[in-house]
């Protein structure tokens, strides 16, 4: 029976609406348990989005867990017998989000089965039909993990060197990326294209000409031809607006090996759709077939004005072109509003004396706010400010979802270990560390398999060592 759509909730709605586009192109669906053997996450947590999962005692004795995937128990439970499987799911995954598990729910496709180009520009393309059934302003950006694969193949680098340079990649990270090259006397002309390759964004047809000028071995040039096979299908069906290359989208080269993407949506300040190809994980279940999909985070329509009677065309929070600054208070703020200031985006309102916090200067097109420091990233996260400026020391503390675009050289400072004059280390015994940066401080001490325990102080971490309460601190100078 047809419910009335007055008795659906939105999520209800575009549920049915993502089943019905997926059905519509000969994709049945696929249900399953909600639990699976832990063994199988525990081996393919490089795949997961994070390592962390919810397990329990089953009734036989065996460790499970709540499913925190679809794809993998998708995988594990197909057939490998050359038949192209089509299948879609609207199933919930649990996992940890801001300190705490979170049942999310999802909707997506997969295909198994040969992977050709015209199966590639399919999936995309309901990508992209997906995108406009929540919102009419999409964005759907596409990567080749082979190309980058291909440049990374250039060099002799080891496995987590490797992994290095794909997470400054990432990041949009151009300074770390020539200080890694340095660091392991790699060529700089091996940054140069890497950062070329990091820079591009846009259009098919503006881009591909500089992709082709950077392709340098078989793998990059594989690469090339496929995303110009999967274009071409593209253009021909007319559904390439909105659809660019953005090589800073990045994933695990152990399971990754074809096209991966994202969505985007206008007013949420992430993606709301994440795919790609992912052969090699079949490669891991002994399976030669290739395998490609998507899903989409429904959790996040949450965002999204749920009053409207049309889906996705209102939107809780509207652009109005103007770029947001988010600045840190002190000292540190003034100098960086200079910088921007020289570039041709002031805000005369930003220099008079007043206990105001935001400043606009329309002619610009520009919004500047002061915010606490440890917040900037904060607010870029979450799409409140389109650009911050913040140390280094605040990044690398909080693990910010944000690209880390350009150094401005701006309160020089460094990361030091210390300790009390005259103290001797004992390496059999547990270290005892204070710090008002626990995050770093563990992370360095992990490089060097060290043991210690962490005291949190909010300042005087110096006094510390003094007063036996630690052994070391770690704090910036």
């Amino acid at each position: 029976m047809d419910f009335p759509q007055a008795v659906m909730r939105y999520d209800e709605k575009i549920v049915m609406s993502l089943r019905s586009l997926y059905s519509i192109h000969g994709y049945s669906q696929y249900r399953m348990s909600r639990f699976e053997e832990y063994e199988l996450y525990a081996e393919n947590k490089a795949f997961l989005a994070s390592g962390d999962i919810i397990t329990f005692t089953g009734a036989s004795g065996k460790l499970m867990a709540l499913r925190p995937d679809v794809t993998l128990s998708i995988v594990k439970h197909a057939n490998d017998d050359n038949l192209l499987k089509k299948l879609y799911y609207n199933e919930n995954v649990y996992r940890p989000e801001n300190g705490e598990f979170k049942e999310q729910m999802q909707v997506g496709l997969e295909c198994i089965g040969e992977i050709d180009p015209v199966l590639t520009a399919e999936v995309l393309t309901l990508a992209k039909q997906s995108l406009k059934l929540l919102c009419e302003h999409t964005r759907l950006d596409i990567s080749h993990i082979g190309f980058l694969s291909g440049l990374l193949e250039s060099e002799d680098l080891s496995t987590s060197q490797k992994s290095e340079f794909l997470y400054r990649a990432g990041e949009k990270n151009v300074a770390e990326t020539y200080a890694l090259c340095k660091k392991y006397g790699i060529d700089n002309r091996f940054a140069d294209r890497l950062t070329v390759l990091m820079s591009l964004y846009g259009s098919y047809d503006n881009t591909i000409e500089t992709l082709k000028s950077i392709s340098i071995n078989e793998t990059t040039k594989s690469a090339v031809e496929e995303l110009e096979s999967v274009f071409s299908i593209l253009k021909e069906a007319g559904i390439d607006d909105d659809v660019n290359l953005d090589f800073t989208i990045v994933n695990d080269l152990n399971y990754y090996s074809g096209i991966i993407f994202q969505g985007y949506i206008e007013g949420i300040p992430k993606k709301v759709l994440s795919g790609g190809r992912y052969d090699e994980l079949l490669r891991k279940f002994a399976m030669k077939s290739g395998a490609i999909g998507f899903a989409v985070n429904l959790d996040l329509l949450e965002y999204i004005n749920t009053d409207s009677e049309d889906i996705g065309t209102e939107i809780l929070t509207t652009s109005d072109n103007m770029i947001n600054i988010a600045l840190p208070k002190g000292r540190l703020g003034d100098e960086v509003y200079a910088v921007f200031e020289k570039a041709g985006y002031g805000c005369p309102a930003i220099l008079e004396e007043s206990r105001k916090l935001f400043f606009e200067n329309p002619e610009n097109n520009v919004r500047y706010f002061w915010v606490k420091p440890s917040d900037v990233a904060v607010y870029v996260e979450r799409g409140a400010a389109d650009i911050g400026v913040v140390g280094k020391d605040i990044l690398l503390e909080g693990s910010f979802d944000v690209y880390e675009l350009v150094d401005l050289a701006l309160g020089k400072c460094r990361m030091c270990v210390a300790a009390a004059a005259g103290f001797v280390e004992n390496t059999n015994r547990t270290l005892r560390v204070a710090t008002k940066f626990p995050n770093i401080a563990r992370n360095y001490y992990a490089k060097s398999g060290r043991e210690i325990d962490i005291i949190y102080l909010n300042g005087s971490i110096e006094l510390a060592p003094l007063l036996w309460l630690s052994h070391f601190i770690v704090d910036i100078v």
